[in-house]
């Protein structure tokens, strides 16, 4: 944790309306009307991706996988932008660990390459393979798996033993059992795949392993038993984030009884995404070890908009706008008009700070659907894809530096920001 010391298309709609000097309760209400168009954004998405994955499992085909596969990335675009509202929101903090944690050992649910290993020192679970087995037993422990339902995934297996790789339920379940293992590291794509550099370079799971009467893999009805559960439980996840910013739910309440609180929260989310989470252990991280298994969206090789949709999230709050999946704006009182009114030239260097990270996020992306993916920009020897990495590292850490001084002018007390070894304590990251 830092201690602060108190003392595209996308560029017209960051630049569109101008708001006059609002009061903090109306910054901190419109923050909750983000909130809530983005989580219903996430939710519809979400239903989305569960019809195509009922598709899948009615008419496995290589076309209906490529719809979910499709269906499943579509529904990340609005999920990664609320991740500003993390880490300032208790109710969002306590509860996101279900939808989105990573990363995981996938062993723990389905088969792996032989390159997985057998076992794990940290690990009891690490290849137990919870859909080839009705029963486990686990360090003694007994575990009937017979059934997959959502009390063993979310009660039984979900963090088992405390382990925070044991990931059971979420997005990136979801990711696995749809793309299987990313065997490719940070090397070339293998020969004879098409598409672009993520559709070649990601992980092939054939759409037979969903197929009970052309079966691979084993085990076909409990792989598609296992992802119609984990995708209705996502669907609930989000159904009841949704609920939280209605008009009497929790989140919203906290943020606008006290407006000053929601201003806090409202930073704190921004700072730490930007800098101890983003920069820090999803990014510099991964870039330090030259580590594909560092990536966020690893499986699908979709990291590269994870991390891109993570900031345009931030530019959503600080601007007070946000860009619907329908294609309508919501739009109103924001953080930066408070700024604006008290110091014009603090609100104008944070804008910059904003878009330049949003630039360098571009360049990104761009390489990644053009020349190759992100796990290949990570690798040991890659210069110029090193430096694409490095310098979005740069942007997020100088707009950090512009949150912290908002933090002050807004007199918002000592706020903790999340930090990083990997930038706080490089040294601490090989020990």
């Amino acid at each position: 944790m830092r201690k602060l010391i108190a003392g595209v298309g996308m560029a017209a709609l960051f630049m569109s309306t101008v708001w006059a000097a609002p009061e903090p309760k109306a910054v901190t209400a419109h923050y909750a009307d983000l909130a809530l168009a983005k989580y219903q954004d996430s939710l519809s998405t979400a239903q989305a991706l569960q019809e195509a994955i009922d598709m899948l499992a009615a008419q496995p085909s290589a076309q209906t996988l490529d719809a979910a596969r499709a269906a499943w990335i579509a529904a990340r675009v609005p999920y990664q932008q609320t991740e500003a509202f993390r880490f300032g929101n208790p109710i969002v903090d306590d509860w996101e660990g279900r939808v989105n944690a990573w990363p995981l050992d996938e062993g723990m649910i389905d088969y792996v390459d032989a390159s997985y290993g057998v076992e794990s020192d940290v690990n009891a679970y690490y290849v137990v393979n919870v859909i080839a087995n009705t029963r486990l037993n686990v360090g003694g422990k007994e575990v009937d798996t017979s059934e997959i339902t959502p009390t063993l995934l979310r009660e039984v297996l979900h963090e088992a033993d405390g382990n925070e790789a044991n990931v059971a339920t979420g997005y990136h379940a979801i990711e696995f059992l749809l793309w299987g293992q990313d065997l490719n590291g940070t090397g070339p794509a293998p020969e004879g795949r098409e598409g672009t550099p993520q559709q070649r370079h990601a992980g092939d799971r054939p759409h037979t392993d969903f197929d009970p009467a052309n079966c691979t893999g084993g085990n076909c009805e409990r792989r598609v038993q296992y992802l119609k559960v984990v995708t209705a439980m996502l669907v609930e996840d989000l159904q009841e984030m949704v609920g939280n910013w209605q008009a009497d739910g929790a989140a919203r309440k906290a943020v606008q009884d006290d407006p000053q609180a929601g201003l806090a929260a409202m930073l704190t989310g921004l700072g730490s995404l930007s800098y101890g989470e983003l920069a820090g252990e999803r990014i510099k991280l991964g870039l330090m070890l030259h580590d594909p298994e560092e990536e966020h969206d690893c499986f699908s090789d979709n990291t590269h908009n994870s991390h891109y949709y993570n900031q345009v999230g931030m530019m959503n709050v600080y601007l007070g706008q946000y860009r619907r999946a329908n294609g309508s704006t919501v739009e109103g009182p924001s953080l930066s008009a408070l700024v604006q009114a008290r110091d014009p030239a603090l609100d104008k260097e944070m804008r910059e700070r904003l878009a330049a990270t949003h630039s360098a996020m571009q360049a990104m992306k761009t390489r990644a659907e053009t020349i190759e993916t992100y796990d290949q920009m990570i690798g040991q020897g890659n210069a110029e894809g090193n430096a694409v990495v490095q310098h979005v590292i740069d942007a997020l850490v100088s707009q950090t530096r512009s949150i912290e001084r908002v933090i002050a002018t807004l007199e918002l007390g000592d706020i903790a920001l999340e930090g990083s070894d990997s930038l706080d304590n490089p040294n601490a990251v090989f020990q």
